[in-house]
């Protein structure tokens, strides 16, 4: 049996995501088994996610995932190298994932993997940096510094490609025996109705919230769950989060990441005088910095994550859902000892990171907008386990599960 990793939010889960699983299995065997790391509540948008990590884990394994483990809050409030980084560092440590699966505009793992080593080699950084100090953005940067190397500039510029080249980045900084594997990934990432053959998470989440027709786009397993799941959005935690910025002192703001080159300063000023979230996002914004890096700050400013708090190495990885392939796979990165599994629910054993996850999860409820503010999923949290295509029995606090794999 031949595990293969993926790197996901399932924010929330479609139709997308359902066909990876078959490529996957049509590539590897119809027994391959699906290990997928989750963002948990918050993801790599800085954003909250709109449904909670349990109930989407619960829909990836009824639609064909094996293990779902949740990437650390830490990983998810990420730029993309991070994101990325944690993702194949996590599957490269447990000792038994054979291949990362990933979606790609272009689709072309060789074209990946040419790009990766390029933005590694020891003459990046100074093309870079010239094209920093002409005055361009960080982005356009990066495409004329890949160029001048002779790399393809476009490999670059679309949201997925720009993740597959992280995540073989990370491989190869790990001389993983991972292999990589690009999948196309289409995306209508901008239009109001999602494309059937290749929805966008992004468009769902328009209709999930705007009580859209969304569910001709979700697999009908995953809806079943959706149907009676409480939804989250930004907009709906927008006051919490501007009582929280307001509050902020002069050394918080400075001990916050993402704030260098006298970001944070402004980002100070924008709070203390701009009357909403999508305001204080406007007036910080710099030339050279996404609008994505200014929202990280902003929830980790919310979630009371500072720079340290954020390149902190997670103490464990918990385990959200499993089917009976995944308990082999559990067992077997137990046996490997290179990774620290904690069940869905159980008490962290770390004083810090536990207050952590503590607070991220109160606060992630404040998002719910059927106005909502019930605190606690973080305890109350169980791991799905789906011995026969439903999730029939669970583990919670009564006992660790680990421990029965």
């Amino acid at each position: 049996m031949k595990a293969i990793g993926v790197v996901c939010e399932y924010n929330p889960f479609h139709l997308g995501h359902r066909r990876q699983f078959g490529l996957i299995r049509a590539r590897y065997g119809a027994d391959a088994a699906v290990v997928c790391a989750m963002s948990g509540n918050f993801v790599q948008r800085g954003e909250p996610a709109v449904f909670d990590k349990f109930a989407r884990a619960r829909a990836a394994l009824l639609c064909g995932a094996d293990l779902v483990l949740e990437l650390p809050l830490t990983a998810c409030l990420s730029s993309a190298e991070g994101f990325a980084a944690a993702g194949v560092g996590l599957f490269d440590a447990m000792g038994c994932v054979d291949a990362l699966c990933f979606g790609s505009e272009r689709g072309e793992t060789a074209a990946v993997r040419d790009t990766a080593e390029r933005l590694l080699s020891p003459e990046f950084d100074g093309c870079l940096r010239d094209e920093l100090t002409a005055g361009c953005s960080y982005a356009a940067a990066r495409q004329r510094a890949l160029e001048r190397l002779g790399g393809d500039g476009t490999m670059v510029r679309r949201p997925n490609d720009i993740l597959a080249v992280e995540y073989v980045k990370a491989l190869l900084r790990l001389h993983s025996a991972v292999e990589p594997f690009a999948v196309v990934r289409g995306g209508d990432y901008h239009a109001g109705t999602p494309d059937p053959d290749h929805p966008s998470a992004t468009s769902l989440r328009r209709l999930l919230l705007s009580g859209g027709e969304w569910e001709p786009y979700v697999p009908r397993e995953a809806a079943e769950v959706f149907r009676g799941a409480a939804r989250y959005s930004l907009a709906a935690g927008e006051r919490a989060m501007l009582a929280r910025l307001r509050a902020l002192s002069d050394a918080e703001f400075a001990a916050l990441p993402y704030g260098a080159e006298g970001l944070w300063s402004r980002f100070r000023r924008a709070c203390r005088t701009e009357p909403g979230l999508e305001e204080i996002l406007t007036a910080s914004k710099s030339k050279r910095y996404a609008r994505s890096r200014l929202m990280r700050m902003a929830m980790c400013a919310y979630l009371g994550v500072d720079a340290a708090a954020l390149r902190r190495e997670p103490p464990f990885v918990r385990v959200l859902a499993f089917d009976n392939a995944g308990r082999t796979l559990l067992r077997e990165a137990k046996r490997q000892g290179k990774i620290s599994l904690l069940n869905a629910g159980e008490r962290s054993p770390d004083r810090d990171w536990g207050e952590l996850e503590r607070r991220a999860d109160g606060l992630y409820a404040l998002f719910r907008t059927d106005g909502g503010t019930e605190c606690g999923m973080e305890s109350k949290g169980r791991a799905c386990y789906d011995p026969k295509g439903k999730c029939q029995e669970e583990f919670g606090q009564l006992g660790n599960f680990i421990d029965k794999v």
